[in-house]
């Protein structure tokens, strides 16, 4: 029978191309992202007493008590998490390198008598971890870490600005699963290779300046659209100009609308004079 459940911080780490080590790299990886995951939360002033783990292979699983400070877990994920993964990669052979995807979400779970765990909160933060876009961010991240929050974290706590966890630094994304869309925050530019898909959305905020070229540059349906420019060059006169012995008269663009009369050289040289004009 299923406890009744209560609300936690759900904080998963997940380890980038786990199965493309050997068995020797595996375990290795796994002690270090065991070691980064309990120094982050001691960090965070979360001591063991406060969180539950469940070990899933290639990532961590930790549900941690709802009294615990998440403004504290996200001060040290973004501090903590890239500084302990700097000293293990500058010290690691390129085989051994770890990168991690992290998220961050709140809402109830409940703990089976099995140690299984439940809620669709539980469930949509695993989605989170496993979509397209968080994954792409870390592909073109060089500080070996991409952080994605839900938006119950992006409303109760980022988007009011704490010291140390900038609001502006996060953007909003939706990732695509099974049960629909799921709107997110990403810490870090969207990656471009998710564009403006359905995988990977960056959806400007209130008050941000549309991308060039970006629907809020277009005029709006029924307004005159802009005046090009003439195509190829164009010489402006005021009063007459004499060139040969002829003479351009009035306002010219190029020489379209006024008189010329006789030889006229612009550039170049005279027929018969060396190479033809």
């Amino acid at each position: 029978m299923t406890t009744e459940p209560v609300s936690r911080t759900i904080l998963l780490f997940d380890i980038e191309r786990f199965s493309d080590r050997d068995d020797v790299e595996q375990a290795y990886l796994r002690r270090m992202l065991y070691a980064i995951a309990d120094r982050t939360l001691e960090a965070a002033g979360i001591d063991e007493t406060r969180r539950m783990r469940a070990d899933r292979g290639d990532s961590v699983m930790e549900l941690i008590d709802a009294g615990a400070s998440v403004t504290g877990l996200l001060r040290a994920l973004l501090t903590e998490v890239p500084a302990q993964l700097h000293a293990v990669n500058r010290m690691a052979s390129r085989s051994a390198q770890i990168r991690l995807r992290g998220v961050v979400a709140t809402g109830f779970v409940a703990v089976d008598p099995l140690d299984g765990w439940v809620g669709s909160a539980l469930n949509h933060a695993c989605r989170l971890l496993d979509a397209q876009v968080l994954r792409d961010a870390l592909g073109e991240r060089p500080d070996d870490f991409a952080l994605c929050v839900s938006e119950s974290v992006h409303s109760g706590i980022v988007r009011h600005d704490h010291p140390g966890i900038p609001r502006d630094a996060f953007h909003t994304v939706t990732a695509d699963s099974k049960n629909g869309p799921l709107r997110a925050w990403l810490h870090g530019p969207v990656p471009a290779r998710s564009g403006t898909g359905g995988d990977g959305r960056g959806e400007r905020r209130e008050g941000e300046s549309p991308a060039p070229g970006g629907p809020g540059e277009h005029p709006a349906p029924g307004s005159p659209s802009p005046r090009r420019p003439e195509s190829g060059p164009a010489v402006h006169f005021q009063g007459a100009a004499s060139f040969g012995g002829s003479q351009v008269f009035g306002d010219q663009h190029g020489v379209s609308g006024g008189q010329v009369t006789g030889d006229v050289h612009l550039g170049g040289r005279e027929a018969g004079k060396g190479e033809p004009a």
